[in-house]
């Protein structure tokens, strides 16, 4: 069957067997031209290849582009600002990483004249949404073409003979391959599938890629300091980084002392729950580390809103609206809170754990240790209004009491 209104389509492309197979297909489903996209988000491996392998397939107009600097400044630093976790766990590794996917698939489009774009992401997972919600706010016109909802392709063997019968080359096993499901970028790895579609069975040791088992951690802390202007980590130890810098280090410092695994049973926004492990050691030092600096920087009520906000935040990038206008409403109104959140904060890494151990501000400190103090405050504080305070605050409690009592 052809499909004469699509002429062009842009595809997320990775390179794999997947979207290989995407490729042939939309050729002779669609009759259309294909420019494949491929995105560095620093997933960690060779992105390269992909041309090469496109390339063979026939494909004229080729991108491939790093986008780890973008990735971290606008998407992951502005996430963190809000102290963003979905359901007290999950820090939205793949989540956030889909609206710039669906960003730069707009702009090849616009650049190349295609009048489609097309992913590899299921009907049963949550990217379809977040890549087709980020594409239609972005060009509200675009068609979207997602195989796994037309095509009858629908298991491993019918990819393997489609491939086989099309010439597409297939990778053959070298070694141990992960018979997991996985995706990796600068936030974080994750793992679906296998062994872990059972909820009571424990992750292999093998399967983390990134981080020692926290009982394998040096005996020996690691202890970092961590420099913060207006929210964003901006130096480690003293050193000046980029974002993407930041969280390549701390990655790797992560990692070392076994930070940032997870394991979840996640609500779907399609519906289902799902089991997911996760590796997010930069994430997990950041969000520690950042909740410490406004600890001392923040006023009290700020910090209980965002608190508030929160989960609302966390839930728009995980169903995908990112693009939405209520996410850019709080967004300037967190970012707006990040203002005088300024400081440094000295981390202890050990085994698994991020430890604060300490915290300051020289110019937005809210924390006045003459006030605070247990010892002589010199008239700082008068101890004695703290009576009406709390007679006024429990009068309604008292109120309520006699009421009980004459009944």
């Amino acid at each position: 069957m052809s499909h004469p209104s699509v002429k062009k389509v842009v595809l997320a492309y990775s390179g794999g067997l997947d979207t290989s197979i995407i490729v042939k297909w939309l050729q002779e489903e669609y009759q259309c031209e294909v420019v494949t996209f491929t995105a560095d988000i620093g997933q960690g491996e060779e992105v390269e290849p992909a041309r090469a392998k496109a390339a063979a397939m026939g494909i004229k107009e080729i991108y491939i582009d790093d986008l780890c600097e973008e990735f971290a400044r606008d998407f992951v630093f502005p996430m963190f600002r809000a102290n963003a976790i979905y359901e007290g766990e999950y820090l939205l590794g793949t989540s956030i990483a889909r609206p710039l996917i669906a960003k730069r698939l707009v702009e090849i489009a616009n650049e190349t004249g295609a009048d489609a774009i097309s992913h590899g992401a299921t009907g049963k997972g949550n990217d379809q949404i977040r890549f087709e919600l980020g594409a239609y706010a972005l060009k509200p016109g675009v068609k979207v073409i997602a195989p796994w909802r037309e095509w009858d392709l629908s298991s491993r063997d019918s990819l393997m003979k489609y491939a086989q019968t099309h010439g597409i080359p297939v990778e053959q096993k070298r070694g141990t391959k992960s018979p997991y499901s996985m995706d990796a970028n600068l936030l974080h790895i994750s793992y679906e599938g296998d062994l872990l579609e059972d909820p009571w069975a424990e992750p292999e040791a093998d399967m983390w890629r990134w981080t020692v088992a926290p009982e394998d951690a040096p005996d020996q802390a690691t202890y970092i300091t961590l420099d913060f202007e207006k929210g964003d980590v901006v130096a480690i130890d003293g050193k000046r980084m980029t974002p993407a810098q930041v969280m390549v280090h701390l990655n790797k410092l992560g990692g070392d002392n076994g930070i940032g695994r997870a394991d979840i049973m996640e609500n779907r926004y399609v519906g289902m729950k799902s089991r997911g492990c996760y590796e997010t050691p930069a994430g997990t030092i950041m969000l520690k580390a950042h909740r410490a600096v406004e600890s001392i920087t923040l006023d009290r009520e700020a910090t209980h809103l965002k608190d508030e906000l929160m989960p609302r935040y966390a839930k728009l990038i995980y169903n995908g609206y990112w693009w939405s206008p209520e996410r850019k409403m709080l967004q300037a109104a967190i970012d707006a809170s990040q203002e005088t959140v300024n400081g440094k904060v000295h981390l202890k890494l050990y085994k698994g754990n991020v430890i604060v151990v300490g915290r300051n501000s020289d110019t937005d400190s809210l924390f006045d240790e003459s006030i605070a103090t247990f010892e002589d405050d010199a008239g700082a504080y008068d101890q004695k209004d703290a009576d009406g305070f709390i007679k006024l605050n429990a009068l309604r409690l008292r109120i309520a009491a006699r009421n009980r009592a004459g009944k």
